[in-house]
């Protein structure tokens, strides 16, 4: 079938058209037809507790095919890569499922068109394209599988943050890197906040110098004006930007939660991505940024104390109930006298997201140079790309997104 030619939408089939399937008070909540391992592990991440549902290899005609003789589940994600004809396909579906069905659609295609033509001429709920990250599964699909309706958008810039389960694990060369690392890869406006105002490490790394601005912004936010950026933002290269402070260690500061807001909210209008580097425990301030964060990176080391308290963080941070949200990011896999990385997946409950080896002598070098380490660590930088195909929804650092993918950096926070 063209595109363009009248479609009989999914929600919308005569029950003369259907097959054996009827609806039933015990009919499957969920089934899922991918046709890759990548895309089953979104799905799966990015559900979390919602799946508790059927996940299956296959694509849209293997949906055809088990639905003939299966009850029609609730919500149906299906598969339309490789299809030669994916409308023909989806026509098929619509003869065998009930018309209450929730139809979730994954793909390869990309082009705004085709997306306009499957949502609104077939009946598809919503569509995605591959690679899958957790983030756009639990923020576009997770609505539909919870039957919430439509999901919301927020087009201001992303917010990211980075934060160490346990001191000295390196969280702050994995933000600096990070937002460097961003900016080359979605060619992109990246902003750098690091909210350790007393000793932090972002500025060093990067050998740039800062104001006391931001100090100022965070205690009394009146005084944030159209100019705060201009004032206290450095750049450090075309279109990434530090906002940090160096406060003295017996300096009484005291950032507010409006504060913080107002920092993040401005940054949000000028920045497709804010990488935040915050402190941890988690005190009123750091609570205000997390709720507006979309992606949480958690950075542990190989030990006891960092799996302890990953747990803990994870658990903070998921109880917000938005699934996808937590990475898990081990640092100096393979550090001699400390636990393998098995032991580790074990403690944390499972695999970490991403994987970086010991580096003893590239990072030390790098941060006491004010150089960032990306450029001189492939190890590092193939661990970031796959931190950044999470957040950014790109495949590697040769990737490149569309024009609307940078010009609003993939939604807000």
């Amino acid at each position: 079938m063209q595109a363009g030619t009248e479609r009989q939408p999914l929600r919308e089939v005569p029950d003369s058209a259907r097959g054996t399937a009827i609806t039933s008070a015990d009919r499957p909540a969920l089934v899922v037809f991918v046709s890759d391992e990548a895309s089953e592990a979104a799905i799966r991440g990015g559900l979390g507790d919602i799946l508790g549902g059927q996940m299956r290899r296959g694509t849209v005609r293997s949906a055809v095919k088990s639905l003939e003789k299966e009850t029609t589940p609730r919500v149906l994600i299906v598969d339309i890569s490789g299809v030669d004809d994916p409308f023909a396909a989806l026509d098929d579906l619509a003869t065998v499922c009930t018309p209450d069905v929730r139809v979730l659609v994954v793909g390869e295609r990309t082009e705004i068109s085709f997306y306009r033509d499957i949502t609104r001429n077939v009946g598809v709920h919503e569509y995605l394209h591959k690679p899958l990250t957790r983030d756009n599964v639990a923020r576009l699909f997770g609505p539909h599988v919870q039957g919430s309706g439509e999901s919301s958008q927020d087009r201001g810039g992303q917010v990211t943050v980075v934060c160490g389960a346990h001191g000295g694990v390196g969280s702050t060369t994995i933000a600096v890197n990070l937002a460097l690392e961003l900016e080359e890869v979605t060619r992109s406006h990246v902003a750098l906040l690091d909210l350790h105002l007393r000793g932090g490490a972002a500025a060093m790394m990067l050998g740039a110098k800062v104001t006391s601005g931001l100090r100022i912004a965070l205690e009394e936010p009146e005084r944030v004006d159209s100019l705060f950026l201009d004032r206290v933002a450095v750049p450090i290269n075309d279109r990434v930007r530090l906002i940090a402070a160096e406060e003295a260690m017996d300096a009484d500061v005291r950032p507010t939660e409006d504060g913080v807001r107002r920092v993040i909210d401005m940054l949000r209008q000028r920045f497709n991505h804010v990488v935040v580097d915050l402190p941890m425990p988690p005190g009123p301030m750091e609570r205000a940024v997390l709720a507006r964060a979309r992606h949480v990176v958690v950075v542990m080391g190989p030990e006891v104390a960092s799996i302890r308290d990953t747990v803990s963080l994870r658990k903070l941070v998921t109880a917000s109930g938005a699934p996808g949200r937590v990475i898990t990011v081990l640092n100096g896999a393979g550090r001699r006298g400390f636990l393998p990385t098995k032991l580790v997946a074990e403690g944390i409950g499972g695999p970490p997201d991403v994987v970086i080896p010991d580096l003893p002598r590239q990072l030390p070098r790098a941060s006491n140079l004010g150089q960032p380490a990306l450029k001189a660590s492939s190890p590092l930088r193939r661990a970031l790309e796959q931190l950044t195909q999470e957040i950014a929804a790109v495949r590697s650092s040769t990737a490149r997104p569309s024009f609307l993918a940078r010009l609003f950096g993939r939604g807000g926070g």
